[in-house]
């Protein structure tokens, strides 16, 4: 058995004592206010770019950064814009665009926050969420009700802010219509001769907000065609892709659709190990436009995504805090387009 060793409690405080504004006022020349302009990216004051410089320089020597919580005290909420974990698998579209909002949203100063919430469900996770009394929460996906976002509210939260299918009352939406995905695929599919789809539907728990519409996309587009659809249920993993490979005659498909290119990458090279031509016998269409689908041999075709941009969000959610209103806005904001390439 491993022993952790014991160690003796110090018997006097760290020699070091915590760095203060006043001390960067001092060692900088300046007042404490000057301090707190500068660190706080006051707009309304006009400091020299002199004075800012040895401000930060100070800050720097000293390791001396602004107390969150004093300065949420004093502007009567927080800089904190709480974006809860998606509690289904991401791709790296997503992981791009939460970078980019991150990177958007600092330059406003403010700090933004992954909430991890597993094993948290509807009202449960909203209070978790407001115990950090956020003063914007930007909730991906589906879930929230109306009565969540009220008490986000009453915790302080100037801005709600919802990404997904489905707008809820007192919340800003940015609506992503996921049919448009499935239409753009489909009305590819059967424009090139394509006649017996399949659509690969995740077996991920979760996913079912994003993969239903695409699959009702797909059909919408076949409607009044000679076109038929078959649904495809598949997990994310080679063994599962096989097997379906396995039967991909027998099936009768001539074309799959893969719900996004990740799913596309798997289905293909399984398809091929079958021995089965892509684009000749089975076209391949996917969606996110990955980079890594362009390497592959032949290039993937796939449905490239249009979201809005992090800056773009960014300014939303600055907008909603600094001037916070009754009555909310819901944006369209998923575009879709078809990108052709050599595996359709």
């Amino acid at each position: 058995m491993v022993q952790i060793p014991k160690t003796s409690a110090p018997s006097s405080p760290a020699q070091h004592s915590v760095p203060t504004s006043a001390d960067v006022a001092r060692l900088a020349g300046v007042s404490r206010a000057t301090v707190s302009y500068v660190l706080n990216n006051t707009s309304a004051v006009r400091i020299s770019e002199p004075t800012r410089r040895r401000v930060h320089q100070a800050a720097k020597e000293l390791g001396y950064v602004p107390h969150a919580a004093a300065r949420s005290l004093r502007a009567g909420h927080s800089r904190m814009v709480l974006m809860p974990a998606p509690d289904v698998p991401v791709g790296p579209l997503y992981s791009q665009f939460f970078n980019e909002l991150q990177w958007a949203l600092g330059r406003l100063d403010y700090t933004v926050v992954q909430y991890g919430s597993v094993g948290l469900q509807g009202d449960e996770a909203v209070r978790a969420w407001a115990e950090l009394r956020p003063v914007a929460v930007l909730v991906p996906g589906g879930g929230l009700t109306p009565d969540g976002v009220a008490v986000l509210k009453r915790s302080g939260a100037r801005a709600v802010v919802t990404l997904g299918p489905d707008s809820v009352e007192g919340a800003h939406a940015l609506l992503m219509d996921h049919e448009r995905v499935g239409h753009s695929a489909g009305t590819h599919l059967v424009a090139g001769g394509r006649r017996r789809i399949g659509v690969v539907m995740p077996q991920d728990t979760g996913l079912e907000v994003y993969s239903k519409p695409r699959l009702e996309g797909v059909r919408r587009a076949v409607d009044g065609t000679d076109a038929s659809v078959t649904e495809l249920s598949l997990a994310y993993d080679e063994g599962a892709a096989a097997q379906l490979a396995a039967r991909w005659r027998s099936l009768g498909l001539d074309a799959v659709f893969a719900y996004n290119d990740e799913y596309a990458m798997l289905v293909m090279r399984a398809l091929q190990d079958e021995g089965i031509g892509i684009p000749g016998d089975t076209a391949v269409i996917g969606a996110d436009d990955l980079m890594l689908g362009r390497l592959l041999r032949p290039r993937l075709s796939t449905v490239h995504l249009e979201l809005p941009s992090g800056r773009e969000l960014a300014e939303l959610v600055d907008r909603a805090v600094r001037e916070p209103v009754a009555a909310t806005q819901a944006y369209e904001v998923l575009g879709a387009r078809v990108v052709h390439r050599e595996s359709s």
